[in-house]
């Protein structure tokens, strides 16, 4: 895990990235972050914990994730398009690499009960599976909604140990679920709040990213042995949060040659009311204990966000892809509901590979973006689609 420390992807002393970012906590939680971040910052590049993770990520996960050069997409876009398979990870997204670096920290925090929030229940998943391996007390929050939608990660997570409480609040998705994640650390500060993505308090946001860095740092190091190049010119990843964009992005952010394009969910349209693309449609403002970028009402009220991929579903952005934004360091576009639907099946048609409705929308970018013959394009493929099979089997 080399991490590279520059201007986009390292927060100040406060946890800001420019404006975004922070730590907005009650007093009650004040000790466990500053705990956290003087804890991660002790251990994160210490030889034992380096080796222990990179061991776990090695012979537990399967990393490195394959570069797989897509030769169909290619030749319907007349550039070279590559996709990193992080589909192919144990548990079946990127969202293992983030869950099992947290779970090293509890551990060796000596924390013996771990909550987290979930959306499309991947990193529910996750971290059920981190906990059963270390043995600790798991407890995931998902909204009602998303329990009914994501059925089969439900029964992944009980069927790991884990004990799934439905938050029935509000629109009953990933933001009620993270307030009531919340809300249970709050009552019981002894245990560890394991966050799925790059929002949050800080050092959560730092602490994803440098935990899912690894797939970019992967993907340079495979671009080099298949092009001899280890930069692309374009890399693409769907942003909810943006843990999986974030861990894409990373080792490119100071290659000003490289365009980064986070994908944001449009739901029925930009327009329709109905939609969840924050960096668009949002302004600033606290959400889950950080300044970002949200969907928000004149009154500072939260707008309730809607796409068909809970993993989407969000109406804020991580602190880190709100600064780099606003800076133009990446480009912001969205994807339709229907959009996404669409590339799914393509792919699924011409590669045999069925993507996670929340890689769909990545994927469905490459129709939106002008592209080159020259361009070496990486769509980071953070998820596969066997969560989403219900959904597919309705629309097709």
């Amino acid at each position: 895990m080399e991490l590279r420390t520059t201007k986009h992807t390292r927060p100040d002393e406060m946890g800001f990235y420019g404006e975004y970012g922070g730590a907005f906590v009650p007093e009650l939680l004040r000790p466990n972050i500053e705990e956290l971040e003087k804890f991660y910052l002790q251990v994160k590049d210490t030889p034992s914990f380096k080796e222990e993770y990179i061991t776990l990520l090695k012979d537990y996960v399967g990393r490195p994730t394959p570069l797989y050069y897509s030769e169909k997409l290619s030749i319907k876009h007349s550039c070279s398009i590559y996709l990193k398979r992080e589909d192919l990870n144990h548990t079946g997204a990127h969202k293992i690499n983030n869950a099992l670096g947290q779970i090293l920290l509890a551990k060796k925090m000596g924390k013996t009960t771990v909550v987290a929030e979930t959306g499309a229940g991947q990193h529910g998943v996750a971290t059920a599976t981190a906990s059963a391996l270390m043995n600790l007390k798991c407890i995931v929050y998902m909204g009602e909604i998303d329990i009914e939608r994501q059925a089969p990660n439900v029964q992944r997570m009980k069927f790991l140990g884990a004990e799934v409480i439905p938050a029935k609040s509000g629109s009953k998705t990933l933001k009620d679920a993270t307030n009531e994640a919340i809300r249970y650390w709050i009552n019981h500060p002894d245990a560890y709040y394991l966050i799925g993505s790059v929002v949050g308090p800080h050092p959560y946001p730092m602490i994803v990213t440098d935990f899912q860095s690894i797939i970019s740092e992967e993907m340079r190091i495979q671009l080099l042995e298949k092009t001899g190049n280890e930069l692309p010119t374009k890399v693409i990843a769907c942003v909810g949060g943006g843990s999986n964009a974030a861990g894409a992005f990373y080792h490119f952010y100071e290659e000003e040659t490289v365009e980064l394009i986070a994908v944001e969910a449009a739901g029925k349209g930009l327009k329709s009311g109905a939609s969840a693309a924050t960096s668009m449609l949002g302004s600033q403002g606290v959400i889950h204990g950080s300044m970002t970028l949200l969907m928000q009402n004149a009154h500072g009220q939260i707008i309730e966000p809607y796409s068909i991929s809970a993993g989407l579903d969000y109406p804020g952005i991580g602190p880190l892809h709100a600064h780099s934004i606003k800076e133009g360091r990446t480009k912001a576009t969205s994807v339709t509901d229907e959009e996404a639907l669409f590339a799914a099946r393509e792919l699924t048609k011409t590669e045999g590979i069925i993507p996670a409705l929340e890689s769909a929308h990545a994927l469905a970018a490459l129709d939106k973006i002008e592209l080159f013959k020259s361009d070496i394009v990486v769509v980071n493929l953070s998820g596969r689609g066997d969560k989403d099979m219900a959904t597919y089997k309705q629309y097709f």
